[in-house]
């Protein structure tokens, strides 16, 4: 389907034209249309007579159109010659709107079953008759063309008050009286006025008609229309908000005309009404480009690019005529071209919006050229007069801007209803690799239907919409009970604990009624038809994705550093797993199950270090496990799809295990013990690298030559020395004079740490295993443990970065240094690094450009510049727009970005990149 059509223009720059000239232009053969309707009608369950008697009804309003827009319209614009009409045309021609309908909202077309729910609960009886069904239907459908004529109404009475008022009709009344002369328009909005309020008369006639049928249910006529009316009034609400804008709007023309009035009487030159004919078409030609930038930006927004975007992929065609026996090659080969066809795509779009960006600017340029050439002339002249004048041209041009701008947004409102059509009927679209986050599929073939994979591509942060307007109301009570005791409990201990307030006072009770109020109006508010179709929708699909991974055995994990999911068979996802912990050789398999043995561990040295005064009661109860709850660790893998053959990274949930206590408590009291006295070779995060560096480069040791490194310890969690790290734990507490760290001394912190270390036992599957070498990832001390470690392994280098007034600077596992002398020395020193500890293996990078943490830094030729850094792994993912998060999420992640960018951007140019960058994935999350 060719999608560059008439309404839809690409209109991108760096085009070759003569290649969209050759572009073939499907031909419609029949009337596809016809036969697109008839499908439709019968999915809907219509019988045949029904519809072709619905087909002849739309035929005749398409040819009622058609004939109406063949007759000669001269539109009028600004001050050109009018064309006049005579009265009799308009009297003699049928062109009111005899029997005017409206189109159907969605809760009258789609799931008629979730509307009768809903209007069962409100009139409080269970609608399950025909007939029942029947009147209501008919009855709500009267009661909406009645609620459509009614703002209609109101809408054309308001056009007449300001058009008597200020002398001017609104633009969409011109063609319909096919005239601009002012007396006729005006007789044809009174005529057409007259025409709605017959029309709402003739409706409220087939409600008293259709009244008499009310006998059928037990409930009065004026319930059921005040239940009827408040569900019209909630989802046809936005036709008031439609009508408010226009009005707006038309007072908004009417204000501009005067201001363009008052302008050309007060520009007497010729010079000055052509600088002022000049700003309006310089910012008419930046409308057209920013028009043609919407465009694409809306495309991408829908997942429906220009065809020039996918002559790429037909260009990378898949390798299917190499026969690989290797099926897991085959896979690794097609993700592989996915990947290359998807970064092209996105580079391509950010090279257009660059383009679009300064063709936009270029205008501006010129738009201030010639305004300062119209201040300069009426500066000449220094009367009161000539300030007012430039003023009003300045807001003449503000007020011609906007409404060009919201022309524009009236217009691609429109294209993007063709959009979604052209989209959904177009069998390329389908079969085309979107620029879209997407999840990394493991498979020889995508298992998914397009809504289940659309689905997926929402990746991992996403919350389904709604989830709890679609429990049961006992189920949802329940949980409006649990929150509101655990918020009232929170407040009430802090305020008695805090405040001294009594117990009994009787603010607690004014309280906890309002929290219950909120609680009540937060969760059992009605949704909108709409939202609640799309809730069900949602539930549907994940209930259908669970089940096919189910039945196919298949595995769904979020990637490590990749942001999306990563879905594969369970058969080889284990043989990863397996294959790690054979690589590691730091996992022994138990055969019997120790957690009753590691509790009793557990409560015993802690009864033991109390009973010796090794430490206070407070510290024993914030360190003593909860028999009710602990339960052993569980590990599971994140696969890292960004390396070959997708090793995994594991990740242990201790939250519930027997030593989880004495973990935080032990991470809580050394951890700020680790940062006060090794900040000065400690990286916080990303800002305070450059702040570091910064800081380097002014102390004129920052060369053109100087070189950067960057090298990380492969493994380190899961390959620290047990024992040593303990005995580096109390050397790193004696060397900075610690003899007891909150009335703790380093001996018993050992014993402490040594039960957290040694008795890390975890279930994986049905198995049960036993950590031998390091510690558990995902438990808040190891972090620490590490630290500690590379404090005592990394002095060597410390010391002699810091004799050569080098930058040294660590972040866990990641360490980032400069370098003034050869690269073959540095080398030298690293080789010998790696042979400081067996366990520790370095993987380094030398250049005067290396990324580290999410930081570009690049020396060019002895200047230091940074910008914003991506790893290729990670995908352009940010929750999407469509997620049940709450508002403010959305904003804070624009501003959270862009802040970044500007700390991290030592030029404009790089700024750009990044907010072009920005801007795009936003676009590509929804």
């Amino acid at each position: 389907m060719n999608t560059n059509d008439a309404t839809i223009q690409d209109n991108c720059p760096l085009v070759d034209q003569q290649q969209q000239q050759q572009q073939r232009i499907k031909k419609c053969h029949g009337n596809q249309r016809d036969q697109r309707f008839r499908k439709i009608c019968r999915k809907r369950g219509m019988q045949q007579a029904k519809i072709e008697q619905l087909l002849n009804k739309k035929k005749q309003i398409n040819n009622n159109q058609n004939n109406r827009t063949n007759h000669h319209i001269t539109n009028m614009t600004n001050d050109t010659t009018l064309t006049t009409t005579t009265t009799t045309l308009i009297i003699n021609e049928d062109v009111y709107m005899t029997n005017k309908t409206y189109r159907q909202p969605m809760y009258l077309e789609r799931s008629i079953v979730a509307l009768f729910r809903r209007l069962s609960k409100s009139l409080n009886y269970s609608i399950k008759k025909k007939a029942e069904k029947t009147f209501l239907r008919k009855r709500l459908e009267l009661l909406d063309q009645c609620y459509c004529l009614e703002v209609e109404l109101n809408l054309w009475q308001s056009y007449l008050e300001i058009g008597l008022e200020q002398h001017q009709w609104p633009e969409q009344l011109i063609p319909m009286a096919k005239t601009n002369d002012f007396d006729i328009c005006h007789q044809y909005l009174i005529t057409y006025i007259e025409d709605i309020k017959q029309q709402i008369d003739k409706q409220q006639a087939r409600l008293t008609e259709n009244s008499a049928l009310c006998s059928i249910l037990p409930v009065s006529v004026n319930r059921i229309d005040h239940c009827l009316k408040e569900l019209i009034d909630s989802e046809r609400n936005y036709l008031l908000a439609r009508n408010k804008g226009q009005l707006i709007k038309f007072k908004d023309y009417i204000y501009e005309k005067k201001l363009y009035e008052l302008i050309t009487s007060q520009c007497p030159t010729v010079d000055q009404n052509d600088l002022l004919n000049q700003l309006i078409t310089i910012r008419l030609k930046q409308a057209e480009i920013y028009e043609e930038q919407l465009k694409l930006e809306m495309r991408i927004l829908y997942q429906f690019l220009p065809e020039n975007f996918n002559l790429l992929q037909s260009f990378i065609s898949p390798i299917n005529s190499v026969s690989l026996n290797n099926e897991q090659k085959s896979i690794q080969l097609k993700n592989e071209r996915i990947r290359i066809i998807k970064e092209a795509k996105r580079k391509w779009l950010h090279l257009f919006l660059s383009a679009y960006e300064i063709k936009l600017l270029e205008y501006d340029m010129q738009y201030q050229d010639v305004l300062k050439q119209l201040e300069s002339i009426l500066s000449n002249n220094t009367s009161a007069d000539n300030v007012v004048l430039l003023n009003t041209i300045n807001e003449y041009i503000s007020y011609h801007t906007n409404r060009m701008k919201q022309d524009i947004s009236n217009r691609m409102s429109s294209i993007r209803g063709k959009l979604i059509r052209n989209h959904r009927h177009s069998s390329s679209a389908q079969n085309m690799i979107s620029v879209s986050p997407e999840p990394y599929l493991d498979l020889v073939s995508n298992p998914f239907t397009t809504a289940e994979w659309h689905h997926l591509m929402l990746g991992p942060s996403c919350i389904r919409l709604n989830q709890n307007a679609l429990r049961p109301r006992k189920q949802q009570e329940i949980q409006i009970k649990n929150e509101h005791n655990d918020i009232l409990n929170k407040v009430q201990n802090n305020l008695i604990e805090y405040c001294h307030i009594p117990r009994t006072n009787s603010i607690f009770r004014e309280y906890s009624n309002q929290i219950l109020d909120y609680f009540h109006h937060s969760y059992l508010t009605r949704l909108s038809y709409k939202d609640r179709i799309q809730a069900q929708e949602q539930k549907q699909i994940v209930a259908s994705i669970r089940k096919k991974i189910e039945r196919q055995n298949l595995v769904i994990r979020v990637t490590d550093k990749g942001h999306n999911f990563y879905i594969g068979t369970a058969i080889e996802f284990e043989k990863k797993t397996q294959n790690f912990f054979a690589d590691t050789n730091a996992f022994v398999e138990l055969t019997d199950n120790p957690f009753n043995e590691i509790l009793n561990k557990v409560i015993q040295l802690l009864n033991n270090l109390h009973s010796k005064k090794l430490i206070l009661k407070w510290q024993y109860d914030k360190m003593m496990p909860d028999r009710k709850k602990v339960e052993l660790a569980h590990l599971y893998f994140n696969p890292k799809t960004h390396k070959d053959n997708i090793p995994v990274r594991p990740i242990e949930n201790t939250i519930r295990a027997p030593t989880t206590n004495i973990s935080n408590f032990l991470d809580k009291i050394i951890r700020p013990i680790f940062d006060k006295q090794c900040y000065v070779t400690t990286i916080i995060d990303g800002a305070h690298l450059i702040r570091r560096m910064n800081q380097y480069t002014n102390k004129d040791v920052f060369k053109p030559s100087t070189l950067f490194c960057t090298f990380d310890i492969h493994n380190l969690y899961t390959m620290l020395p047990q024992e040593e790290s303990l005995e580096i734990v109390v050397e790193f507490l004696h060397v900075h004079g610690y003899t007891k760290v909150n009335s703790i001394d380093p001996i018993t912190i050992k014993d402490l740490a040594s039960i957290v270390i040694k008795e890390n036992v975890f279930v994986y599957g049905t198995k049960i295993y036993k950590q031998t070498t390091g510690g558990a990832m995902g438990s808040s001390f190891t972090l620490t443990l590490a630290n500690i470690f590379m404090w005592k392994w990394q002095k060597e280098l410390v010391q002699q970065q810091n004799m050569t007034n080098e930058f040294f600077g660590r972040y866990i596992d990641d360490i980032f240094m400069t370098w003034n002398r050869s690269e073959r020395e540095l080398k030298e020193l690293l080789d010998q690094a790696n042979t400081w500890h067996p366990n520790i293996k370095l993987n380094y990078k030398i250049s005067q450009s290396l990324p580290f943490l999410d930081v570009l830094l690049t020396n060019n030729n002895g200047v230091f510049s940074t910008s914003v850094y991506h790893k290729p792994s990670a995908e352009p993912y940010v929750v999407p727009f469509i997620s049940d998060h709450p508002r403010h999420v959305f904003g804070n992640i624009i501003q959270t970005t862009l802040t970044r960018a500007v700390r991290y951007s030592s030029t404009f140019e790089a700024f750009n990149n990044k907010r072009r960058h920005i801007k795009l994935m936003l676009l590509y999350n929804g």
